[in-house]
């Protein structure tokens, strides 16, 4: 690998649970942490030591939740040469989604903006994806539903929201990725993963993990898990980092050496596409 290559190619694999076991473990990229505050927004970047035109996405946090909760998968994503901004806004129990869609798409609009790591790190426009957890999948949406150089949207365990991530998605033309916790009971996915994955207006792929629940992606410990009775799970969020580098890098940046993890049989999942 270059430092200088747009993205970090997997290691070519024949199987399934091969690339399943090479994308959920960190790339070769050296991973640096910058705030996002110095733009006006809280919130972490993470990003590879160095790399020209690289692909980025936005995530949004799920409610309550600090961006410390999905280090794992940001920092990971980073390591794949993939720039993540995670704003840390709206974070109380009545947060604004309208806004907080607007925090995700100026922290997404700063790494195309300015350079990063000191001149060292760009990323092209053209490979920009939105992405969240929870009521930050909803904002995800939102954002995506109005930003005309988004090239793919991520959620998992998607909330409804107001406004309507339901409506939102029939904005959203480009592929989406749609992680769904087949144990959720905060936002169950007869309610919510299904309403907006089949409102979307472009090509789906639903990813069913149907022993997971809504809280299995959070890493660490939060005054929250009194009220959400938290339970973690690092099979779950192992699958999740390598589905979602796998879909962030297929359709960014075209590679097919991860095509298996786009529209294969992964173990532990079900999968679904339109």
């Amino acid at each position: 690998m270059t430092r200088t290559s747009t993205f970090t190619r997997p290691e070519p694999v024949r199987k399934t649970k091969d690339a399943l076991a090479q994308l959920s473990r960190p790339g070769p990229n050296t991973v640096l942490r910058g705030d996002l505050g110095l733009v006006g927004v809280p919130g972490v970047v993470f990003a590879p030591a160095e790399g020209l035109g690289l692909p980025a996405v936005a995530f949004g946090h799920d409610w309550l939740q600090p961006p410390a909760r999905y280090t794992e998968l940001l920092r990971h994503l980073a390591s794949w040469g993939i720039v993540v901004a995670a704003p840390a806004s709206h974070r109380g129990a009545l947060p604004s989604i309208a806004r907080f869609s607007a925090d995700l798409r100026t922290a997404l609009d700063t790494c195309a903006g300015v350079r990063l790591g000191e001149g060292k790190i760009s990323v092209d426009s053209r490979r920009m994806a939105l992405a969240g957890h929870g009521i930050g999948a909803g904002a995800a949406l939102l954002a995506a539903a109005t930003h005309p150089r988004v090239a793919a949207v991520v959620t998992i365990a998607p909330a409804q929201t107001r406004p309507s991530a339901v409506e939102a998605a029939r904005a959203v033309t480009v592929p989406t990725l749609h992680i769904v916790a087949g144990k959720d009971t905060v936002a169950p996915p007869a309610g919510h993963a299904e309403a907006i994955s089949m409102a979307v207006g472009g090509r789906v792929w639903v990813r069913t993990l149907p022993k997971a629940g809504h809280t299995a992606f959070l890493e660490g410990r939060h005054w929250s898990d009194l009220l959400l009775a938290t339970k973690k799970d690092e099979r779950t969020r192992r699958i999740t980092r390598a589905l979602v580098t796998a879909f962030l890098l297929h359709h960014l940046c075209g590679e097919d050496r991860v095509a298996e993890l786009v529209d294969g049989k992964v173990p532990g999942t079900e999968l679904t596409t339109r």
